[in-house]
């Protein structure tokens, strides 16, 4: 099977082969959002279970 560019550009693996993204909405209109929020959007996302299965074997 041929990787995705896709999942190459959004997704990495740790050195114990976990997969990390980043989590979504980061780009702009922050204003009304609590900073809770906003800091919760800092610490990359870990993907577990079947998806992190598919994006393993699309990369």
């Amino acid at each position: 099977m041929k990787s995705k560019g896709s999942v190459k550009k959004r997704f990495r693996t740790t050195k114990n082969g976990k997969l990390i993204a980043n989590k979504t909405a980061r780009g702009h209109m922050h204003a009304p959002k609590n900073g809770k929020a906003r800091r919760g959007k800092r610490k990359p996302l870990v993907i577990s279970g079947t998806w992190a299965v598919l994006m393993k074997r699309m990369m």
